[in-house]
């Protein structure tokens, strides 16, 4: 044990705190034994002494020659660096792993091996589920696998990996190797801060991950140990080994063993057997894990600001050393015969040495095509001079002048086109903008270089007439015009159709000046597209300066790989050969493909002295030298390479010399250079001149870069990164680096910023680590995408994606750029290979990089964006990843790790306050008490209303005595006839019937409960007034659906059992479903109560009809299923039935010769009221629509208020939604059948829930040609307690629209914002309340009253408030006080039945009835559906909508939470190849909008989300559904 010679009771009394719950955890088996020890090792190692460490200062920089024969250590490197006499590489780096690992087959060998061992073992993360169609690829022909290489830039990116092999291999390999020396040292391992790098090491007790080492998960939470602790490199002085960081006890306690939580074994009665609950398991489980940075660096949640930024790190590293000053280049030399212009070159030329060879052009096996002698160059440029300058126009209208811009478009296989193209304008003073060759109309980044050419003014074309021929065309032949071009014409420059120029005409030359030359073009990192103009003297002084430092002498051959278009190519290759009568030889791209040796071929062939290439092209050549015996490199005397700026091309550079070296490639040829757009070639390196020093290596640490600080990388850290020099600044040229920091000129000299990153090293050599372009900055720190790339590259046998089509980008998601990697999966990747590379990935790039990934995909191959020359188009990817147009086949996201700035959980406050002091604060604040009051309900003085009043079977008899044939119940079929009607007389005479029936064959006795199971109709209306005339309560119960008889029986029979049901009344249809075989599959139907059907009943006359003794006697039972899956059946009395019939009376001015149009199921609430028992009570005419003939006849509930006129409707949002999907492009058609809407007065919707503000606008919009009035459409709200609070009537004022603060509502406050303000939601009033009833704004924990505009709980008083529960199903325990209770302060006398619902009251501007100023009732959702996530109160709704706005294929979203984690269930209208799509969309979404992170995103077909008649959505049923496994979803997303 570690403890040895530690006296425990000399330990600060929280270490011992924390050693007796560490026996704790241990005696109740938490934690493993070997778990126990580390801990408590870790605990103690402060307090265990220790000998001293003694630390060296080390130099800035680590540079050690890499090729000189001598054998003694270099004075700079510290320790036994020694240099190897075998001239290929170093043998040693400082002791650390050879240089042989830059090879890159050995590499991959070792990373194999690393991660064999894991090949057996479980995955730690949950792989994601996926529904067999969706494993579709993309069709077989798409598939012919992309080159392997077909990256321009990135493919070099593939070989930085050998830097990573040993780092990755080791790592991987011995996790306990790293444990224990992070325990014996007693650093602790600080495995959550993220912005460690090797500065001190941070001690701080740090929750250590599981003990079970065997996950893939786990060696990742190891593997970061040893990064964090690297030994210090900045300081002299030893370091006090005992320090603690003092860290908040939250902290400091976190355990295994507290978080565990008992919700495990069955997740509210699901057991956790299924498979889904496994992977749900498998997932809390990695998300245990501590996260990146300690709890000091989380920031709170301002009400103003979301985010303030994360206080730095003391253990940053710092920058040392003096201040950079300019380093400055060579002079330039003063050369006698220099040319004033680059065109009098080629006019010299052109004239002393016509026959010398300028241009050698290769086909597509290899071969020489043609060569372009300086004469023809010379005569055709002048002829196409000529002919742009005379030709195009007439003589008074030239269509060119000097000045103008045109573009050049010409593919790379035709050089020679290019370069006539390219002088000629030059002669003819018209300045070239070279593009690519567009392909398609939909080419990726067209569109930016269509915004490029329209700000230039381009109008013109060049191109070859092959290349014209090429492009794609319209039906008449034409060429398209591209998406985003300007108008443009072409011009085709073959020989023979240009004019030779007239004898007195001669190009004018002037001496070069600051006039633009040409544009070349770049795209930003995001996308956009520049034009960047050289000067004619920036171009001649740059041939100078390249002539100079190349040491080009006249006559000389080379061969150039590059695009001669731009960047290099044609610095080299087209402009200072020219000025140097070079010959060159230009291999295309196409022929690099087909033929790889083929540039080292040219050079053998030709005897070149200079080579221009990419590390790709040293790749290549690599790859494919074996079947080459016979070359000889010896006459080389510069191989330049292009991207050797590249952090990577150490290795290329390495590889190429060891292959080539024994065919005469001597090792001092390899000249790296730094080139930029703007700044044109900043830094190359010389050949191997006399005295220059040798080329050198930095080998840095990446957490030192991560922080722009330059460190040299120390022995234990796998995070190296090696880079080579590019050699010294450019002749004539000033540079100060970093030129990217302030961008304020340093000094008196104006500089061009280069885009570049990097830094002088000793001796003025010049080292770059990386472009701005490709810059990611993740939590303040820098990560450069290249070096990324190389990581993930490294990671394995790449079998899974190919390895030149990956793409990194950064987007940024809450306040924070984060990463994400796309690569293409080959056709024959399976699903758990490719899982297996990509949980490797981010295993690697966490402990390499310390970055969390927050976003891996694989994609089909050859569906990622192309850039011209096969790279990936980076910004085009990026930009379908935000659209959700990537369609990926795999997809990993990571937002657990990486979000590491959420704001702090809220901490509920324990109420100190009093309600009493809170409504006395309020008082003296001036704010009312919220509450609202409806209108008084009157004194009724008629007798015979009287009768009526006190009993509905009372008033129907009256009814059917004083007005027989009055007709009370018309009902519609979908064809909008009337299939049914009921007078009162009828009515009165078929309840009779059914009385008799009951009496007879139902052996009942007053007060047994009966279920009423029928279909929307009349039928349903008769029974429910027998069974009140037999003495009976009725309980209304939705029948089965026969096509889904598993799914809706079992509730059915769930009414009948819990409401001791004696007698079921049906009709035959129903009553043979009942008795049926497939019934019998879901429900015993041998145990059904008596049923009777009504159908056909002898007509007999009950002996007398029943008279309750009390109107507090029992009315009916009212069942429904709560959103929440809760079954809830509540007692009416017959004296809350008529006092609600009144008030509804009262509210919306009912009357006998009225009309009302109720398209509503009548089963439970304010719809069976409607349908049921308000006509009978106000003598009104109810037309009933069933909402189930909707789906056969969209039109019919809107045709039959057009018929009828009608002026009162009542409908449900299910209905209102398929009205407004359904029929909202039919408008015109409707208006044409003549639907007019005008006379609709009210259309109330009938909702227990917030109301749908989007709908209701969107349904008054559509339906406004229609003559719909804006005014018309409103919402009820009523809740189990009281069926109807509010109904928008006709007497009170519109309804009000206010908008509230989302933030604000999270932690129950309200505050209202103005319209359009950022993260506010619109609330509308819930309808007027009705009369008779007061509502209060109650504070639920502490029963006090609220305030106005105050979130609360809504309570109601009203005298038709239900009695009570008849039972809760499933939660017997929910108290009764839900019906009586009293507030604990104010006026404690009257009872109060609470809602369960959220709202606010606000006193409006607008007057109502009685001339008071208005109280509105906002409701905002029910208090049972609230999501309790981080300490905040979330509304499923708001989350919902923002996932449904996340992309265009999202038909409808629903959300709930298991465990602690957000589940997303998302509907996928599109196609199945859009499921993956949508995974990192609503992940965003959520976090940008709610700061919550996603657990697991589940996307299923449309309709899977379970709706109830109301239509609102059952998330409990859904939640169920996805534990059992179920839902037979299309894809279920895992976040890690």
């Amino acid at each position: 044990m570690a403890d040895r010679g530690v006296d425990l009771s000399a330990l600060p009394k929280e270490v011992r705190d924390q050693l007796a719950e560490l026996d704790l955890e241990l005696s109740e088996g938490d934690i493993t034994q070997k778990g126990y020890e580390k801990k408590r090792a870790k605990l103690l190692a402060s307090y265990i002494s220790h000998l001293p460490n003694v630390d060296l200062p080390l130099p800035d920089v680590q540079l050690s020659p890499s090729r000189s024969a001598d054998p003694t250590p270099s004075p700079e490197a510290p320790g036994p660096s020694t240099s190897s006499a075998s001239r290929h590489h170093r043998s040693h780096r400082s002791g650390g792993a050879r240089d042989e690992r830059y090879r890159s087959d050995i590499h991959t060998e070792a990373v194999q091996a690393a991660l064999a061992k894991h090949k057996e073992e479980k995955m730690a993360l949950p792989m994601p589920t996926k529904r067999r169609s969706a494993f579709v690829q993309s069709p077989i022909d798409t598939c012919t696998p992309p080159d392997t290489s077909s990256a321009s830039e990135d493919e070099g990116s593939l070989r930085r990996k050998a830097a990573l092999s040993a780092a990755l291999a080791q790592t991987l390999q011995s996790p306990d190797y790293w444990i224990n020396r992070s325990v014996q040292s007693s650093s602790t391992s600080s495995s959550a801060s993220s912005t460690l790098s090797h500065g001190e090491p941070k001690s701080q007790p740090q929750p250590q991950p599981q003990p079970a080492a065997s996950l893939l998960a786990d060696v990742l939470a190891h593997t970061r140990i040893e990064n964090s602790v690297p030994p210090d490199v900045t300081s002299s002085a030893s370091q006090d080994r005992g320090s603690r960081v003092d860290l908040p006890p939250a902290v400091r306690g976190m355990s295994r063993g507290q978080s565990r939580s008992s919700m495990l074994d069955t997740a509210d009665g699901v057991p956790v057997s299924s498979r889904v609950s496994t992977k749900i398991q498998q997932l809390l489980n990695t998300l245990k894990r501590p996260k990146r940075p300690p709890l000091s660096e989380f920031f709170l949640d301002d009400s103003e600001e979301i985010v303030e930024v994360p206080q730095p790190d003391p253990n940053t590293p710092k920058p040392e050393g003096r201040q950079i000053i300019p380093v400055k280049g060579e002079p330039l030399g003063v050369v006698s015969n220099w040319p004033p212009a680059l065109q009098a070159a080629l006019a010299r030329w052109g004239a002393t040495q016509a026959k010398s060879p300028a241009l050698t052009a290769l086909d597509i096996t290899g071969k020489p095509l043609y060569t372009l002698t300086y004469g023809k160059l010379w005569s055709r440029s002048l002829k196409l001079a000529y002919t742009l300058l005379n030709k195009l126009g007439t003589k008074t209208e030239p269509v060119l002048q000097p000045g103008d811009r045109v573009a050049l478009v010409y593919p790379n296989s035709d050089p020679g086109m290019f370069w006539v193209a390219f002088y000629g304008c030059l002669l003819a003073e018209v300045i070239p903008v070279p593009i690519e060759v567009p392909l398609s109309r939909q080419d990726a980044g067209s569109q930016q270089i269509g915004f490029l050419l329209g700000s230039c003014g381009v109008s013109l074309a060049l191109t070859s007439e092959v290349c014209l021929k090429g492009l794609p065309k319209t039906q008449n032949g034409e060429i398209i015009q591209f998406k985003g071009w300007p108008r443009m014409k072409w011009v085709v420059t073959d020989t023979k159709y240009l004019t030779k120029p007239s004898k007195d005409w001669q190009p004018h030359i002037p001496t070069a000046n600051t006039d633009t030359a040409y544009i070349e073009y770049k795209a930003s990192k995001e996308g956009t597209v520049m034009g960047v103009a050289v000067s004619k003297i920036a171009m001649l002084t740059h041939c100078q300066a390249l002539t100079q430092a190349c040491n080009y002498c006249e006559g000389e051959t080379l061969v150039n790989v590059l695009d001669c278009k731009k960047d290099m190519g044609l610095w080299h290759g087209v402009l200072t050969s020219v000025m140097n009568r070079i010959h060159t030889i230009t291999v295309p791209y196409a022929v690099m493909k087909a033929c790889p040796m083929s540039w080292v071929q040219r050079v053998h062939i030709h005897k070149a002295r200079v080579a221009l290439v990419k590390c790709r092209d040293l790749h290549w050549a690599m790859m494919a030298h074996k079947e080459q015996k016979d070359i000889n490199l010896a006459s080389i005397r510069m191989l330049i390479v292009a991207d050797g700026a590249n952090p990577w091309s150490v290795s290329s550079c390495d590889a190429f010399l060891n292959v080539f070296q024994s065919h005469g490639l001597k090792p001092e040829v390899i000249c790296p250079c730094a080139t930029s757009p703007e700044a044109l070639t900043v830094a190359i390196r010389r050949p191997g001149a006399r005295g220059a020093p040798l080329p050198a290596r930095a080998i840095l640490s990446m957490g030192g870069l991560s922080h722009g600080v330059i460190r040299v990388n120390t022995e234990d850290k796998n995070s190296a990164l090696t880079v080579q020099d590019v050699g010294h600044i450019m002749p004539g040229v000033y540079a100060v680096i970093p030129v990217n920091q302030a961008g304020a000129p340093v000094g008196e000299i104006p500089f061009t910023r280069t885009g570049l990153l990097g830094f002088v090293g000793p001796g003025s050599l010049v080292f770059v680590v990386g472009k701005i372009e490709g810059l990611l900055m993740v939590s303040g720190r820098r990560h450069n995408a290249d070096d990324l790339v190389a990581t993930a590259l490294a990671v394995e046998p790449v079998k899974t994606v190919y390895r030149g089509r990956i793409a990194v980008f950064s987007v940024t998601v809450f306040y924070d750029e984060r990463i994400v990697i796309v690569a293409e999966q080959r056709p024959d990747a399976s699903e758990e290979d490719s899982f297996q590379w990509m949980s490797r990935v981010l295993q690697a790039i966490d402990s390499i990089h310390q970055v969390g990934l927050y976003c891996l995909a694989l994609v089909p191959a050859n569906t990622l964006p192309k850039t011209p020359l096969g790279g990936i188009h980076i910004c085009e990817t990026k930009q379908n990843f935000l659209e959700g147009n990537l369609h990926p086949c795999n997809i990993l996201m990571c937002p657990h790790t990486c979000v590491t700035n959420l704001p702090k959980p809220r901490q509920k406050q324990p109420v100190d306050v009093g309600p009493a002091s809170m409504l006395v604060g309020n008082l003296v604040a001036g704010k009312r008490i919220a509450q609202a009051i409806g209108r008084e309900l009157g004194v009724v003085e008629d007798q015979d209303l009287i009768r009526k009043h006190q009993f509905l079977s009372e008033a129907l008899q009256w009814r059917a005595q004083m007005d027989p044939d009055h007709v009370l119940y018309v009902l519609l079929n979908a064809k909008g006839v009337a299939v049914c009607t009921a007078t009162c007389a009828q009515l009165h005479k078929r309840a009779e019937k059914i009385t008799a029936t009951l009496m007879e064959r139902g052996g009942l006795n007053t007060g047994d409960n009966v279920v009423l199971l029928y279909p929307p109709g009349i039928d349903l209306i008769a029974a429910f007034y027998g069974c009140l005339y037999a003495g009976v309560i009725p309980v209304t119960v939705r029948p089965p659906h026969p096509q889904n008889l598993a799914a809706t029986l079992p509730t059915v029979r769930m009414i009948i059992d819990v409401s001791k049901a004696a007698c079921i009344l049906t009709t035959q249809p129903l009553m043979r479903i009942l008795r049926s075989r497939e019934a019998a599959a879901s429900v015993n139907v041998k145990t059904w109560p008596t049923i009777i059907d009504t159908d056909d009943l002898p007509r007999k006359r009950p002996p007398h009809i029943y008279k309750p003794p009390t109107a507090e006697m029992l009315a009916y039972l009212d069942f429904s299923v709560s959103t929440t899956g809760m079954l809830t059946g509540v007692k009416m009395s017959h004296a809350a039935v008529s006092t609600l019939c009144r008030s509804i009376k009262l509210q919306c001015e009912l009357y006998s010769s009225r009309q009302v149009a109720i398209c509503l199921d009548p089963y439970c609430g304010l719809g069976f009221v409607l349908w049921c028992l308000s006509s009978v009570y106000s003598g009104h005419q109810s037309i009933l629509i069933p909402p189930l003939e909707l789906e056969s006849s969209l039109p019919v509930w809107l045709s039959t208020l057009s018929q009828y006129k009608i002026r009162d409707t009542f409908c449900s949002y299910s209905v209102m939604e398929l009205c407004t999907k359904g029929l909202g492009t039919q408008t015109e058609m409707l208006k044409a059948r003549g639907l007019n809407l005008s006379c609709v007065r009210s259309c109330v919707v009938i909702a227990e829930e917030r109301p749908r503000l989007a709908l209701t606008q969107s349904f008054s919009k559509l339906f406004k040609d229609l003559g719909l009035s804006p005014r018309a459409v409103s919402t009820a709200f009523g809740s189990r307690v009281n069926l109807a609070i509010c109904l928008q009537g006709t007497a009170g004022p519109d309804p009000s629209t206010v908008y509230v603060d989302m933030k604000s509502l999270r932690h129950d406050r309200v505050r209202l914002v103005e319209r359009g303000a950022p993260q506010s939601l619109p609330l509308m009033e819930s309808g007027t309340i009705l009369p008779g009833v007061r509502v209060i704004i109650v504070n639920p924990e502490t029963r006090g009253p609220l305030g106005d505009s105050h979130l609360g709980e809504i309570w109601v008083n009203s005298p038709h408030n239900a009695s009570g529960y008849y039972t809760i199903y499933g939660e017997e325990s929910l108290q009764a006080d839900h019906f009586n209770t009293r507030l604990s302060f104010g006026e404690p006398q009257t009872l109060w039945a609470r809602t369960s619902y959220l709202g606010f009251i606000k006193r409006t501007e607008l007057l109502d009835a009685s001339g008071d100023r208005h109280d509105a009732l906002f409701v905002v959702g029910s208090l049972d559906e609230t999501l309790e996530l981080r300490g905040l109160r979330y509304h499923p709704i708001d989350i919902e909508t923002s996932v449904s706005r996340a992309h265009r294929s999202i038909a409808e979203s629903a959300v709930f939470t298991w465990t602690n984690l957000l589940v997303v269930v998302a509907e996928l209208s599109g196609s199945e190849q859009e499921a993956l799509d949508l995974v990192p969309l609503v992940t965003n979404v959520v976090l940008e909008e709610h700061h919550l992170i996603v657990g697991v995103v589940v996307i299923v077909d449309p309709g899977v989300i379970p709706i109830n008649s109301r239509g609102e959505k059952q998330r409990m049923h859904l939640r169920d559904s996805f534990l059992a496994d179920q839902l037979d979803p299309i894809y279920v997303a895992y976040n890690m």
